[in-house]
């Protein structure tokens, strides 16, 4: 490790941080200087165990050498190509790639930068698919609540977390909402797919009588929904939302941003819950977080809707300068490679029982009112201290983090996520640690 990695600034005020409490962080900051498989190192020299794969996308673990090699290799290489009118055979040879692993149905790929960007191209999509076959009259966009897809304009404005749309004005028009399916007094401290719930998705009949079928775009649903505290979907709940979209032919998004590429124990969460939507967005795990990229997928019905007119024509106006960028599209192969040679797109599947029983031992621990899990993911919900929502689950952070262990939270839920190389010594690590600090926090 370099001298300078060991260094905190001298001053941090320069730099906005995102999703942070700034004037905290900036009086004791929380460094991470490097980092190998399932731990960071801060600043300090401590090693950190992390639970959250970073932020739900290193699945793979930290500075895997393949990756790190394509990398490396790829900038001496060609570092950049335009993705307008131009292209590179790596970034054609990662599509395919994808397509071999994504849910059956999807048979092509457009790629973004990020999850939020991949959100807004996939409502861009399905927006013009319905102008592109004659239905302009189809515009409207349903969401969810409590759901996350993003922070850009379409992503908040579909989204369902009132802190991330509520100081932006009143975004999209056309948008509407089903309820969330947390439903805490019937499906409290459930081990995997709740029981009850599945009835809610009855819900889009409902908003679609409303505004009329002939009105309705799409809907956009995370099939597990991450941010907002990993809640899982009730059974039957997701395909009864695909058979009510079929019904009146509205495009079904799931936002695989979280759930794909391996963390319930299957490729994608399509795969888990047998249900095949119209188009899915992805991030995250498509590079193992290394370097910014999403991509989109989408069904062969969909592509070709935009696949008409002239041939020297542009078919679908939009697009980013870095789409497919030759280094990000290198160390998304080599994740690929890395996911394949360690059978980590199912490892989930085997960690899984494992996994569920130890984080339901928490169950009796002082604060905890639900735990939740699926795959490798899951949630323990704290009671929150009266007048003062959040800080209870913020105090288990910083504390973990003394301690030597990534958390991450949301409101007063710790959600845990670790990489997918995780051992089962790690998660009993892990969650002891987490059973320490809620023995601590006030």
């Amino acid at each position: 490790m370099s001298n300078r990695l060991k260094v905190t600034p001298n001053d941090l005020s320069a730099f906005w941080m995102p999703f942070t409490a700034n004037r905290q962080f900036k009086q004791a900051p929380r460094m991470l200087v490097a980092a190998k498989d399932m731990h960071y190192t801060a600043s300090d020299g401590r090693k950190i165990l992390d639970g959250t794969a970073g932020l739900w996308c290193v699945n793979a673990g930290h500075c895997r050498p393949k990756i790190t090699e394509a990398i490396q290799k790829q900038a001496a290489e060609l570092d950049y190509a335009p993705a307008f009118q131009m292209g590179h055979p790596i970034v054609f040879e990662l599509a395919n790639r994808l397509v071999d692993v994504a849910p059956k149905g999807m048979e092509h790929v457009f790629f973004t930068n990020s999850g939020s960007e991949s959100v807004d191209t996939a409502l861009k999509m399905a927006i013009a698919y319905h102008r592109a076959r004659g239905d302009g009259a189809r515009f409207r966009l349903i969401g969810r609540e409590r759901g996350y897809h993003g922070v850009n304009f379409g992503g908040i404005s579909v989204g369902g977390i009132v802190s991330n749309r509520k100081m932006f004005g009143t975004l999209l028009t056309g948008v509407d909402h089903l309820p969330h399916t947390h439903l805490p007094g019937k499906n409290t401290f459930t081990k995997g797919e709740p029981e009850h719930g599945a009835d809610l998705a009855d819900e889009l009949e409902r908003i679609v009588a409303l505004h009329d079928a002939s009105t309705v775009a799409a809907v956009i649903v995370e099939p597990v929904a991450g941010s907002t505290g990993v809640l899982i979907p009730p059974k039957g709940y997701l395909k009864r939302l695909r058979d009510i979209c079929t019904k009146h032919g509205i495009l079904l998004i799931f936002d695989e941003v979280i759930t794909g590429f391996g963390r319930l124990g299957t490729p994608f969460a399509a795969d888990y819950f047998d249900v095949v939507p119209d188009i899915i967005t992805t991030a995250k795990g498509v590079s193992n977080g290394v370097i910014p990229m999403g991509a989109v997928f989408v069904t062969k019905d969909v592509h070709d809707a935009f696949m008409n007119g002239p041939e020297h024509m542009i078919e679908f106006f939009h697009g980013y300068t870095y789409s497919g960028n030759p280094i990000a599209s290198a160390a998304a192969l080599a994740t690929l490679d890395t996911y394949k040679e360690e059978g980590l797109l199912t490892r989930g599947a085997e960690l899984a029982p494992y996994w569920e029983e130890a984080l339901h031992s928490l169950k009796g621990e002082p604060h905890v009112i639900d735990i939740r899990n699926i795959g490798l993911v899951g949630a323990i919900e704290l009671e929150p201290i009266a007048g003062a929502p959040t800080k209870r689950a913020f105090q288990a952070f910083v504390k973990a983090f003394e301690r030597g262990a990534l958390i991450r939270t949301t409101g007063d839920i710790i959600a845990l996520s670790p990489p997918l190389i995780i051992s089962k010594g790690q998660i009993d690590e892990l969650i002891d640690h987490v059973r320490e600090v809620l023995r601590m926090v006030d």
